[in-house]
């Protein structure tokens, strides 16, 4: 189930709700019961171990137009 974060623009504490996606636009209340609540945009991290597939060179790029790199 994802995760989402908020802050609590009353108390100014950070914290995660676990609920269904279909749900993610609804209010959250703070573990503090404040109502006043904000969600917070995350980072997605995503790790994997396929190479991505080598690109062949290409002509005109470089620092100067492809006249100084060898």
């Amino acid at each position: 189930m994802p995760r989402y974060d908020y802050r609590c623009r009353t108390c100014g504490d950070t914290f995660e709700v676990s609920r269904p996606m279909a749900q993610s636009s609804d209010p959250a209340s703070c573990p503090s019961g404040h109502e006043d609540t904000v969600k917070l945009l995350s980072t997605v991290a995503v790790g994997g171990t396929a190479a991505a597939p080598a690109r062949a060179p290409q002509a005109g790029g470089g620092c100067c137009g492809g006249g100084c790199c060898s």
